[in-house]
C-alpha cells in the first residue's frame, strides 16, 4: 500500500541520510555491510526457492571482505582533509583540482581480485569436503558465485564512493537521491498514465511512461545539486541519466530473480517495500557506474 511505503521511507531516509552526510567512511562500511548481509541472505532464499542451496557463511564472509578492501588506505598522500575549514580553504582552488586528485591511493591489498580468488579456494575446499551431495555441488556454486558477483560486489562501491576525499559524501548522496527520486516518479506516473510495457515478461507493472518519468525525476536532482556540488552541471547531468538508466535495468534485473523464483518480493522487512533487495535494486548497479563515470571520464572540479 503506498501508505506503508510513504512511512517506512519517512523513517529511513532520514537515517540514511544522516550516516551517509555525518559519518566517517568506515561507519558507512558497517552499514553497507548490514545491508550487504540482509540482501544476500535474501538472495539464498531466492535460491532455495529453485532448489539451488548456497554455502551461505562463506559467501557473506567473501562479501564482507569486499566491503573492507574497498576502505582507502589512510596513508595515501593523495588523502585530504574534509573539514569544513578545509573546504573553505579548498573552494578558492578548485577549478585548479582534477577529480582523480581527491580520490584515495588503491594499494595491491584493496583489490577484488583477492577477495575473488580466495573465495574460489573456499568454494573448492566446500566442493572437495562438505557433506552435500554430488547433486547439490553445481547447484550451491552457482548460487553462491552470482550472490558475490551480482549484489555484494556493486554495493561494495558505496564505500568507494563515499571514501572520495571532500566530496565523497555528496556523490554517494547523489547516487541515492537519483535513485530514490527516479523509483518514486516511475511509480507515480506509471500508475497514473503508464500504456506501455516496458518489459511485460520480467515486469508487467512497469512502463514507457514510467521510465520516462524516472529519468526526468533523475535529471531534475542533478540540476539542483549542481548549486551544491564541484562539479559542472554538465557532468552531473551525464551521471544521473547513466545512473538512472543502470538502477532500471538494476530493479528489471532483481524483478527477474524474483519472477524465476515465483515470488513477488524477495522479503517482508520493509513494510511497502517487500524486502532489503527490493529497495537496494536499482543502487546495486548505479552506484558503481557513477563510481566508474568519475574513474574514467574524469570530471575536473569548477
Amino acid at each position: 500500500m503506498t501508505w506503508k511505503r510513504v512511512a517506512t521511507a519517512l523513517v529511513l531516509i532520514p537515517v540514511v541520510v544522516g550516516i551517509v552526510l555525518f559519518t566517517p567512511t568506515w561507519v558507512v562500511a558497517l552499514a553497507t555491510a548490514g545491508i550487504t548481509v540482509l540482501a544476500l541472505w535474501e538472495y539464498f532464499a531466492l535460491g532455495e526457492a529453485i532448489g539451488h542451496r548456497a554455502y551461505r557463511v562463506w559467501t557473506i564472509i567473501c562479501g564482507l571482505l569486499l566491503i573492507a578492501q574497498q576502505i582507502p588506505d589512510t596513508r595515501s598522500i593523495y588523502s585530504m582533509d574534509t573539514s569544513p575549514s578545509s573546504q573553505q580553504t579548498l573552494e578558492p582552488f578548485s577549478n585548479f583540482l582534477p577529480l582523480h586528485f581527491m580520490v584515495g591511493r588503491v594499494v595491491p591489498g584493496h583489490s577484488p581480485l583477492l577477495v575473488f580468488f580466495l573465495f574460489l579456494l573456499g568454494l573448492t575446499a566446500l566442493t572437495l569436503w562438505s557433506r552435500r551431495t554430488l547433486v547439490e555441488v553445481l547447484p550451491a556454486a552457482g548460487i553462491s558465485s552470482s550472490a558475490l558477483l551480482l549484489v555484494a560486489f556493486p554495493l561494495s562501491f558505496a564505500v568507494s564512493l563515499h571514501s572520495v576525499n571532500f566530496l565523497g559524501p555528496r556523490l554517494l548522496l547523489f547516487a541515492l537521491v537519483i535513485t530514490w527520486v527516479g523509483d518514486t516518479t516511475a511509480y507515480f506516473v506509471g500508475r497514473a498514465i503508464g500504456k506501455h510495457p516496458l518489459a511485460p515478461h520480467i515486469s508487467p507493472k512497469k512502463t514507457w511512461e514510467g521510465s520516462i518519468g524516472s529519468m526526468i525525476g533523475s535529471l531534475l536532482v542533478a540540476y539542483a545539486f549542481h548549486t551544491w556540488m564541484y562539479l559542472p552541471v554538465g557532468h552531473l547531468l551525464a551521471m544521473a541519466a547513466i545512473g538512472n538508466v543502470a538502477g532500471q535495468m538494476g530493479d528489471l534485473l532483481e524483478s527477474a530473480y524474483k519472477r524465476s523464483a515465483g515470488v513477488k518480493d524477495s522479503g517482508g522487512l520493509l513494510p511497502g517495500h517487500g524486502g532489503v533487495l527490493d529497495r537496494i535494486d536499482a543502487l546495486i548497479l548505479c552506484i558503481p557506474v557513477i563510481w566508474y563515470y568519475l574513474v574514467l571520464v574524469n570530471p575536473g572540479m569548477r
